[in-house]
Parts: structure tokens; sequence; C-alpha cells
């Protein structure tokens, strides 16, 4: 259970990248989401860690849930699944817009290598739920215990950004239109 809780904690944010990119979203404000959420994750799991570690999960009816996962382990898992992905990502992207240029690497690298993300990232959930399916389809309404924040939690996210894009869009909109017609006065 436990392990439900954090994993549903440490949000997926390659999951955000690819969604993005299958909807044509804006890859710039993408990338943003994607580092806060990185950054969240890196400070904020320790903290959940110790609250959960020192009982105050029990004073919201997680009794059971006291976890024993020492701060060590939990830094391993994220230069793991944080760490190395953004090491490499920095790493490729440096070397091969100094090698081949910007616009190689923008026109034929990602439209190459786009389509394995997707491919790892499904063959990464599969083996995830495939080795926890046990647990998921013999303990339902525990999952739907961890699942019932995290829809409230995502939906949340989204309508704040949403929301934030359509003002930001409509005041950029009401400027230009103003700037426009004193411009043609």
């Amino acid at each position: 259970m436990a392990g439900l809780i954090l994993i549903g904690l440490a949000r997926c944010i390659a999951m955000v990248i690819v969604w993005n990119e299958l909807a044509s979203g804006d890859t710039e404000y993408a990338a943003g989401l994607v580092a806060f959420n990185s950054l969240f994750q890196v400070f904020l799991l320790l903290a959940v860690r110790l609250a959960l570690h020192h009982g105050s999960s029990a004073k919201l009816g997680l009794h059971a849930a006291i976890v024993h996962v020492s701060i060590a382990e939990i830094a391993k898992s994220v230069f793991i699944y944080l760490g190395i992905p953004f090491l490499a990502g920095f790493v490729t992207r440096t070397l091969l817009l100094r090698i081949r240029g910007r616009e190689w690497y923008e026109r034929i690298f990602v439209p190459r290598v786009s389509p394995l993300t997707l491919i790892a990232l499904l063959f990464t959930i599969v083996v995830m739920f495939s080795l926890k399916g046990a647990y998921i389809v013999r303990l339902p309404l525990d999952v739907l215990r961890i699942a019932a924040p995290l829809l409230i939690y995502f939906v949340v996210m989204f309508l704040v950004s949403f929301l934030y894009g359509e003002e930001t869009r409509r005041r950029l909109f009401e400027d230009g239109h103003a700037l426009l017609h004193r411009g043609l006065e």
C-alpha cells in the first residue's frame, strides 16, 4: 500500500511530455511544467517520506502506511528515475547540438527518437503494473482510495494551468489589440 502511495506521489514526468507530444501541445510550456514537477519530486518526496515515517499518516487514517524507507533509498530512486534521464538528455542534447547543429537536432534527431519515448514509457508502465497486478486486483478499494486524491490533484492541476493559460492569452490579446489600434490612429 505504501508503495502505491509513493508511486502516486512521484507523478510521471515522462507522461506529461508524451501526452503533450501526442496532443501537439506547446513544448516549452510542457517543459516548464516538467521542470517544476521534477523540482517538487526531488524536494518534496523527502518531506512526504518523513511524514509517513514519523506517524503523521496515522492522523490521516493511514495507520498501516508507516513506511520504512531510508533517505539513501529515496535519493537513489530519485537519481535513477530523474537524475539519469536528465543527465542523459542533457549530455545528448549538448553534444548533438555542438556536433550536428540545432537544425539537424530538431529536424532529424528528435523526430526519430520521439517514437521511442512512447514505446519505452508504455513498456515501463506495463512492467510496473504487471509486477504489482495481484495487489491491484486484490485491494481494489485501497487503489481507489489512492486514486481519488490523485484524480483530484490532476483535475486541479489541469484547471489551474488551463485557466492561467486562457487568462494569459486573453490579456496578451487585449494588450496586442489595444497596441494595434493605437498604431493605426
